[in-house]
């Protein structure tokens, strides 16, 4: 892919609320104007779908499936415009729901990715109303040349997830969150994307909720760790170009994934 036709990427920052249907309209509103800004895949945060702090019974009161109403609509925008889109899902699982990340375009479901260590952590306990995702084989999809896999918020402070995205091909890792707020936790966030884009040698691209809640500075990151475009603490778009030629470079000039001596295994 020359550098020319380098892909265009959007992280939307915005706040879901308990109105699934507002989250819908206001996705396919952040949609559009990312596409007209050139967009070729349109990233939003975790639990897009539907939202409620603190967390309670409404979560499963609201799941949807894998071919409801929220992952429809995501594909008529993707439809309407020409992208792709990944967001969070707070999908059915019977008693209990999954935190799940889909990836959809004009075609329907291209990938999703359900969380895998949850929130039981700085007071709060995810645990009480989700289901961890299974270890399974990692889901990626091709975007003009680039491997694109997933991961989910406190996902991020397990370095070998990310790792076993890169052993499964990806070029880029997108980090749908709710990173919630509180001390010192703006400054983790930001360190590990760059510590993930660093290691791996891949763009980050990573869309929080804006604050109170979450710590916003959603962001795209390049594989040296450098923040390329980002946002705020408010509600807004940030969107960058990824080049498979740059990334080729980062990975002759510092080749650390082939010389890495250590395998991944799920315990």
């Amino acid at each position: 892919m020359p550098e020319s036709s380098a892909t265009t990427v959007a992280v939307c920052q915005f706040s879901p609320t308990s109105s699934r249907a507002d989250n819908r309209a206001r996705i396919a509103e952040l949609t559009a104007e990312a596409a007209g800004r050139g967009a070729r895949l349109v990233v939003f945060p975790e639990y897009s779908s539907y939202f409620v702090d603190p967390m309670d019974a409404t979560f499963a009161a609201n799941s949807e499936t894998l071919d409801g109403e929220f992952v429809q609509a995501l594909r008529e925008a993707a439809s309407a415009h020409g992208v792709t889109i990944i967001a969070g899902l707070v999908e059915d699982a019977g008693e209990r729901v999954r935190n799940t990340l889909v990836a959809v375009d004009a075609t329907g479901l291209r990938a999703t990715y359900r969380k895998q260590h949850l929130y039981d952590a700085f007071g709060q306990t995810e645990s009480d109303w989700i289901e961890a995702g299974a270890l399974d084989t990692p889901q990626t999809l091709n975007i003009d040349g680039l491997r694109i896999a997933m991961m989910t918020c406190y996902d991020l402070r397990f370095p070998e997830v990310a790792r076993t995205l890169v052993d499964a091909g990806a070029d880029v890792i997108v980090v749908p969150a709710e990173w919630v707020r509180g001390a010192l936790k703006e400054h983790h966030w930001t360190t590990l994307l760059a510590a993930r884009a660093i290691e791996n040698t891949v763009y980050v691209v990573a869309a929080d909720h804006p604050t109170p809640i979450g710590v916003g500075h959603s962001q795209i990151i390049d594989p040296q760790g450098v923040v390329i475009a980002g946002v705020g603490t408010a509600a807004g778009i940030a969107m960058a170009q990824l080049s498979k030629d740059a990334l080729t470079r980062v990975r002759e000039l510092n080749p650390v994934l082939r010389l890495r001596r250590y395998a991944v295994v799920p315990r």
